[in-house]
């Protein structure tokens, strides 16, 4: 138990001295617990927990930590499953993490944001969590952002009216080229009264 509470990776039960006992039916479910954890299987630890609710929670000590134990198990898997994302909503979290509350889901990004081991924050009204990049991914986020605007792929757009949007760039590209070349043919002392 507190192996698990520290997030340890060493698993007791491979330990010499306790394999003779790790087939024990009073341990079985200690060990299968253990097992969980280490993977990271928040739908087996819970399953375990309620199974064998008397053969585990009949100990004391157990039973006055679990919550903790509960908590930590939640906040290693919630970590890995926000790893691959930038934006995700807490219903999404809350479901991935066996259906608990989002209540629970934002009390624990609550306290990994504040201890620095997830960067980014919460968005309240929108009840979605929104992971920071670093400045280089901000930059490809935006210069790919404004390609897709530019080529009509924003939200809301449909793929139906790209065609009109490529066009609309097409005819922006070219006055553009067009002030420019008229610019420059300002700049040599041609009198402004010819772009008229």
């Amino acid at each position: 138990m507190a192996g698990m509470l520290d997030r340890s990776a060493i698993n007791p039960f491979d330990s010499q001295e306790a394999r003779p006992y790790k087939d024990n039916p009073e341990i079985t479910a200690m060990t299968n617990l253990v097992s969980a954890f280490h993977d990271n299987d928040i739908q087996k630890f819970e399953s375990i927990l309620r199974k064998n609710e008397g053969k585990i929670m009949d100990d004391e000590f157990i039973q006055s930590h679990v919550t903790d134990l509960l908590r930590t198990i939640r906040t290693q898997v919630l970590q890995s499953v926000i790893a691959p994302y930038t934006r995700m909503t807490l219903q999404f979290l809350a479901e991935s993490l066996n259906s608990i509350s989002v209540d629970d889901v934002q009390s624990i990004l609550v306290t990994l944001i504040l201890e620095g081991k997830v960067d980014g924050r919460i968005d309240q009204v929108k009840q979605i969590l929104i992971k920071n990049c670093d400045a280089n991914q901000k930059e490809e986020k935006n210069r790919d952002s404004l390609e897709d605007f530019a080529r009509g792929k924003q939200f809301g757009a449909d793929p139906l009216e790209a065609p009109y949007y490529d066009a609309m760039n097409q005819l922006a590209s070219a006055l553009s080229k067009l002030s420019t070349s008229i610019s420059n043919v300002n700049g040599k002392g041609q009198s402004r009264d010819i772009m008229m």
